[in-house]
Order: structure tokens, then C-alpha cells, then sequence
């Protein structure tokens, strides 16, 4: 489903994009991207799911991928080395992606960028109730304590246009984090909204406050 969210100023394309493979979500955002940047496009959110699937960044180690082909086969799990910063992470169901392909130029520059995007989820998830933050040092969002990483976020910045974005465990399996150390970090657990809340809203509720938090941090729109 695809809505356009607006103001005098900008319009926001919000895509709610169900089950996506990784590599077809890339390849659309690339393509989205090239779009925007020439200006045949508007800027875009996109929100889905992803299979079970291990991405790695730029500069992820091998070490941080703690499982064999064999097994990665066996369990149905792709794997998939990426353009986006960052480290390994996981994706697949019950996970909220956001994708947003967004311009740069005017706005700030990738420091700017990742702490909004930060400040974007944190917001999010305090409409259900949950109170998170940021850690020094790391990127990312946290429960309140810093202990569990709820939400990772890697970018890509190409043409003053950026991509990838931010995922965030809504009712995730978190057992599929014991395939990899996340993000590189290995003092800390991962958690999701399903392991700290009562009752976890829907992902669709979720991707409803995160479309709104996100049009008003950057200015694209002041309603939902």
C-alpha cells in the first residue's frame, strides 16, 4: 500500500511493502534512490519485512558471522554482503525495516542523519509505552538501562541521496541473533518490543507511528 504524505513544502511516498527478499528491497531502493536524486521521484519511505536473512556491511569481519553455508542452508537463512555501513545484523519476520531514500542536501550531513534516525525510533517505540535510548559510542537504540539493543541502523549516502535505514524488533525471533555477534558487539543482548512489553502492538502499528515520527523529523509532513 502506498500513501503520499504532504505539505506545501515536500511530499513523503510511503510504501508499505509486506515480505520483501533482501537483494529485491536493495536493488528497488537503489533504483528509488537514482529517482530521487534526478528528480523523477519523491522522497520515500519504504516499510516491510524481510525472510530470514544475515546482512553484513562495509566493514563487517568475518568472525561476526558465527555459522557455517551448511547451516545457513539448512536453516533457510540467505546471507548477504551489503553497501550499507555498519557491521552484521539480522533481518526476518516480526522484524520493522524502514528504508527511507531521502536527500541530505539542506537538512544535515550522515552524523546529523543517524542520530535523527535514532531520536526517530525512540519516539516511536515511547508511543507504546517503552522507554529507550541512545549509548555513547554505539549507534543504535537501547532499552532505558543500555543494556539491549532494540533497533540498528546502517546508511548508505550516495549522490547526497541516502538508503538502507533502520530495523527494528517488533515480535522478532530473537534466537536467530545467536548466528552472528550483532553489530559487533558482544557485552550486550539484543531485545524487542514482544520481550519488553506486556503486549507488543502490531508491526503495522508500529509502522504507523514510525511513518509519522519520521515525516516530522525531517519536515516532509506535520500529520499523519
Amino acid at each position: 500500500m502506498t500513501t503520499l504524505l504532504s505539505t506545501d513544502a515536500a511530499v513523503c511516498r510511503i510504501v508499505r511493502a509486506g515480505v520483501i527478499p533482501y537483494r529485491e528491497a536493495w536493488q528497488w531502493q537503489v533504483d528509488i534512490a537514482r529517482q530521487v536524486r534526478n528528480g523523477s521521484a519523491p522522497e520515500t519511505l519504504l516499510l516491510l519485512e524481510h525472510p530470514h536473512t544475515y546482512t553484513r556491511g562495509r566493514l563487517a569481519p568475518d568472525g561476526d558471522l558465527l555459522l557455517d553455508a551448511a547451516t545457513l542452508a539448512a536453516r533457510g537463512i540467505a546471507l548477504a554482503a551489503t553497501d550499507r555501513g555498519g557491521l552484521t545484523t539480522y533481518h526476518g519476520p516480526g522484524q520493522l525495516v524502514a528504508y527511507p531514500i531521502i536527500r541530505l542536501r539542506g537538512r544535515g550531513g550522515p552524523h546529523w542523519y543517524v542520530r535523527t534516525l535514532e531520536q526517530v525510533i525512540i519516539r516511536s517505540l515511547a508511543g507504546f509505552g517503552l522507554a529507550c535510548d541512545t549509548v555513547n559510542g554505539l549507534t543504535g537504540v537501547w532499552t532505558a538501562d543500555g543494556r539491549r539493543k532494540i533497533a540498528a541502523i546502517g546508511v548508505k549516502i550516495a549522490g547526497g541521496v541516502a538508503y538502507h535505514g533502520f530495523a527494528i524488533n517488533v515480535n522478532t525471533d530473537l534466537r536467530m541473533f545467536d548466528g552472528i555477534i550483532p553489530c559487533g558487539i558482544k557485552d550486550r543482548a539484543v531485545t524487542s518490543l514482544a520481550a519488553e512489553l506486556p503486549v507488543a502492538p502490531a508491526l503495522s502499528e508500529v509502522a504507523d507511528a514510525v511513518a509519522r515520527q519520521f515525516c516530522s523529523a525531517m519536515g516532509l509532513c506535520d500529520a499523519f
